[in-house]
């Protein structure tokens, strides 16, 4: 919002409204009293006191809108944005939830002008990441460098479901990875992250990223794999039934992570859970 905003006051004229429109370049003025907002004047309302006579040198308060719609200063801003879209206003004024006074002026120029500011802030940032991140392994004195990374995954929270692989696609881009290994390590974590969230109770993303290569493991405390040779053919699962009525448990989770990985293990037991690993190499192993 712009929060140095011209108001007028309810015993100005419209006199007043002319000169401020005119210097300042706007269409609208809020009224306030006392700093409370009592009304608004627009550039419409001037118009039409012009075609009356004696109406230039009316009091604003009898020209004004009375019933102003406002939004808070805390409100956030895509309720503005859809308040826009529904009402159809040029503007709002905007006030404190707590005194009920006037703190500022929107309107749809702003939120764009906000919006692009905060997009080239985050847009510098994250090259600064990049930049920090793509290094490291050059700045790093070893024979072989490893980072590990690691990510704790809830059982059954769908909600956050792909948050963890998220992070993992994320860094790896920063780190500078091309976009097809990228791909593929994302596709796979999402596959494995997945099979956490829905048959167990826990467990955890370890990214192992080396200059040459993505490693990652799933490893979880569920109820563990009986048959791997089963679970690995397409369309065998054994998600319950509302698990497939969120879209989910279609029993191609482990072909997808062997399809778009360089190499995969499954170790699993009964009772004990299950440490899936597959690799991902940067220059790629296959053609997949």
């Amino acid at each position: 919002m712009r929060d140095n905003v011209i108001t007028l006051k309810p015993d100005d004229t419209m006199n007043d409204v002319r000169r401020i429109l005119r210097d300042n370049k706007i269409s609208g003025i809020p009224v306030v009293d006392d700093d409370r907002l009592v009304g608004i004047v627009t550039i419409d309302d001037f118009i039409i006191c012009l075609l009356e006579d004696g109406g230039i040198n009316e009091k604003i308060e009898n020209r004004m809108t009375k019933n102003v719609v406002t939004v808070y200063s805390d409100d956030p801003i895509v309720q503005v944005v859809c308040k826009f879209d529904r009402d159809g206003y040029g503007r709002f004024p905007v006030i404190d939830r707590d005194t009920k006074k006037l703190v500022g002026i929107i309107t749809k120029g702003n939120i764009i002008e906000g919006l692009l500011k905060k997009l080239e802030i985050d847009y510098h940032e994250e090259e600064i990441h990049r930049y920090r991140a793509s290094h490291i392994f050059e700045d790093v004195i070893s024979d072989n460098s490893t980072l590990i990374l690691k990510y704790r995954i809830k059982g059954g929270d769908f909600k956050k479901a792909g948050e963890q692989t998220s992070k993992i696609r994320k860094n790896l881009l920063r780190l500078g990875f091309l976009p097809e290994t990228i791909r593929r390590v994302a596709i796979a974590a999402f596959e494995a992250e997945m099979n956490i969230v829905i048959y167990t109770p826990e467990g955890e993303l370890v990214a192992k990223i080396q200059p040459d290569k993505i490693t990652v493991n799933a490893i979880d405390s569920g109820p563990g794999i009986s048959d791997v040779k089963q679970a690995m053919r397409q369309g065998y699962s054994t998600a319950p039934d509302w698990v497939r009525e969120l879209g989910f448990g279609a029993g191609m989770g482990l072909p997808n992570i062997k399809n778009y990985s360089d190499e995969m293990k499954i170790k699993s037991k009964v009772g004990n859970g299950t440490n899936l690993q597959f690799i991902v190499y940067k220059e790629g192993k296959s053609s997949k």
